[in-house]
């Protein structure tokens, strides 16, 4: 009899929480954690100037110097939320794009491509040793957006 009463009792809660998960967008875009980085909920994204910097010099060869390093990885770090470090770095590239002027074309920077300054952001987190979530489980300290061609 009790094998009956748990069974209607977890059917009861299966069909609750389904209808929950209904209610409040489960399995949607913006849920999860990474939903706490939405600017439209009122996250501030971080400008990360240090790693602009960085981003920019890397990219065209230049040596980076030790404080514009020491700045991006600072400021990478502050972001309290981990879910939001990728998404505040895809942010920083966004503007640098359009700072730059940059649409489809290959080059960003004169000796800079747009898929090298890209890579090089999405590593950030690895040279700054700051971790960052991962839910496919390679490549830990590369932001998964890298792998998209629409960043």
């Amino acid at each position: 009899m009790w094998m009956k009463t748990v069974f209607w009792g977890l059917l009861l809660f299966m069909l609750v929480a389904t209808t929950m998960a209904v209610e409040y967008g489960a399995r949607s875009h913006n849920s999860g954690p990474w939903s706490w980085c939405d600017p439209a909920t009122g996250y501030k994204v971080s400008t990360l100037t240090g790693c602009r910097a960085m981003v920019r010099l890397q990219c065209v060869g230049s040596q980076v110097p030790e404080a514009v390093l020491r700045d991006c990885c600072q400021q990478l770090a502050n972001i309290n939320n981990e879910w939001c470090r990728c998404g505040d770095l895809s942010s920083m590239l966004r503007s640098v794009y359009q700072e730059l002027g940059v649409r489809e074309g290959k080059e960003v920077l004169p000796g800079c491509l747009k898929e090298v300054m890209k890579l090089t952001a999405a590593s950030v987190p690895e040279v700054c040793k700051v971790p960052i979530p991962n839910p496919s489980g390679d490549r830990a300290g590369v932001c998964y957006w890298a792998a998209y061609p629409d960043v």
